[in-house]
C-alpha cells in the first residue's frame, strides 16, 4: 500500500518541481528584461556621452578598488589631505575580488562575475517570494527589488550582486532547515560585504531559537550557529592583524569617514534637508528611499514575516540608519533587504494582472533613469 501510495505522488512531485522551475524561469526572466533594460539604457548614454560602456559598468567608484584587488592583491592606499581622508583598499572584503580574479580579472570579467551572482539572487529572491506568498507573488517581488532606485548596482562591478544572492539562498535554506547549507552560505555571505554580518545574525538567532526553545540539539544546528560568522570575523581579524590592532579594520573604515554614530549623521542630514538646506537629487532619493523602508519595515512586523528575514532585515536596517558617511550610498546598502518588498509584492499579487504589469513598468523606467543618471551625471558615488 505505502509502495502504491509513493509511486502515486511521484507523477505529482514532478509536476510540482516542473511547475516551480517554469516559475523560477519567468522570475529570471522578469529580471532580465528590468535589469538588462537598465543596462541597455545606460550604454546608450555612455555612448552618447562619448563613454566606453564596459567602463562605465564595469569600472566606476568602487569597482575600481576591486579590480585593482584582483589584478594586484591588498596594499593600495589613497590619501586626500585637504579632507585628512586616507582611503585603504583593506575596506573592501575579499571575495569578490577573488572571484574576478579567478574568472579572467578586469572589467569584463568583473561584469561576468556580477551578472551571474545577480541572476542566482533574482532565482533566490524568488523562491522565498514563492515559498512565502506563492508564485505569483515571489515573481512581482523579483520584479520589484529589480526596479528599486539603485537597482542600476545590480548590474555594476560591485560586490551587492554577489551578496544577495549569497543571503537570499542562505535565507532560503534556512527557511527550508537545510543548516549545513546555511553554514557555508552564511560564511561567504561574511567574506562578501560588511553588510554580510546580517545573514550571520540572522542564522545565529534562528540556531538559538532551535537550540534553546526547541530543544533542537542537532550538530548541524551548532554548526551553522558557530560557522555564519566565521566569514565575516576572520577577515576583520586579518586586518587588526596586519595594523597590529584588534580594531584596524574599523580604522579603515573610519579613515574613510564610515562610521557607526548610532544615526547621528544621518539625522542631521535629514534635518538639514527638510529644514530648507540644499537638496541634489541623490539626497532626495535616499531621503524617500529611508522613509519608504522604515515604513516597509513596520509593515514587515504586522505581516508576521518569519524570525530569520526579520533580523536579516533589521541588522541591514540598523547599520544603514545608524552608519554616517556617504549618505547618498545608503540606498545601495539597503538593496539586499529585499524581505522589505515582500507585503508590496503580497498586495500587488492581489491585485489584476493589468495594475501590477502596469505599476512594475513604471517603476522599471524611473530605476532606468535614475541608475543613468547616477553613473553618467551624479558626481557622487552610487
Amino acid at each position: 500500500m505505502d509502495a502504491t501510495r509513493q509511486a502515486a505522488s511521484a507523477p505529482g512531485r514532478t509536476r510540482r518541481r516542473r511547475g516551480t522551475a517554469r516559475s523560477a524561469g519567468v522570475a529570471l526572466g522578469a529580471f532580465a528584461a528590468v535589469r538588462g533594460g537598465g543596462a541597455l539604457v545606460v550604454a546608450l548614454g555612455a555612448w552618447w556621452a562619448g563613454k566606453d560602456p564596459v567602463k562605465v559598468l564595469g569600472g566606476s567608484w568602487d569597482s575600481f578598488w576591486y579590480l585593482s584587488i584582483a589584478a594586484r592583491g591588498y596594499g593600495r592606499t589613497q590619501m586626500w589631505p585637504a579632507s585628512d581622508s586616507i582611503q585603504s583598499d583593506y575596506a573592501f572584503f575579499p571575495l569578490y575580488p577573488l572571484l574576478v580574479d579567478l574568472t579572467g580579472g578586469g572589467p569584463v570579467a568583473g561584469l561576468v562575475v556580477s551578472w551571474t551572482a545577480a541572476a542566482a539572487a533574482a532565482v533566490g529572491v524568488y523562491r522565498i517570494g514563492e515559498l512565502l506568498l506563492g508564485a505569483r507573488a515571489g515573481v512581482l517581488l523579483v520584479a520589484l527589488w529589480a526596479s528599486l532606485p539603485h537597482a542600476v548596482v545590480l548590474g555594476l562591478a560591485y560586490t551587492e550582486p554577489l551578496l544577495c544572492a549569497l543571503a537570499a539562498w542562505s535565507l532560503y535554506a534556512l527557511l527550508r532547515g537545510r543548516w549545513l547549507w546555511v553554514a557555508s552560505l552564511a560564511a561567504l555571505a561574511g567574506l562578501t560585504r560588511p553588510t554580510g554580518i546580517a545573514v550571520a545574525a540572522a542564522v545565529t538567532v534562528v540556531a538559538l531559537r532551535e537550540l534553546l526553545v526547541r530543544g533542537n540539539r542537532a550538530p548541524a544546528v551548532w554548526a551553522a550557529g558557530l560557522l555564519a560568522p566565521a566569514g565575516w570575523a576572520s577577515y576583520v581579524m586579518a586586518v587588526g592583524a596586519h595594523r597590529h590592532d584588534p580594531l584596524g579594520y574599523f580604522t579603515v573604515q573610519r579613515q574613510w569617514g564610515s562610521r557607526f554614530d548610532f544615526g547621528g549623521g544621518t539625522l542631521e542630514t535629514v534635518w538639514k534637508a527638510l529644514s530648507g538646506g540644499p537638496v541634489t537629487l541623490p539626497v532626495t532619493v535616499t531621503l524617500a528611499v529611508l522613509a519608504a523602508a522604515g515604513l516597509l519595515a513596520v509593515a514587515a512586523v504586522l505581516d508576521r514575516t518569519p524570525l530569520p528575514l526579520l533580523v536579516y532585515t533589521a541588522t541591514l536596517l540598523v547599520i544603514t540608519f545608524g552608519g554616517a558617511g556617504f549618505f547618498e550610498s545608503k540606498p545601495r546598502f539597503l538593496l539586499p533587504a529585499f524581505p522589505l518588498l515582500l507585503p508590496v509584492a503580497a498586495a500587488m499579487a492581489r491585485a489584476r494582472p493589468r495594475t501590477a504589469v502596469a505599476v512594475t513598468a513604471g517603476l522599471a523606467g524611473l530605476s532606468w533613469g535614475y541608475g543613468a543618471y547616477l553613473l553618467l551625471i551624479a558626481t557622487v558615488p552610487p
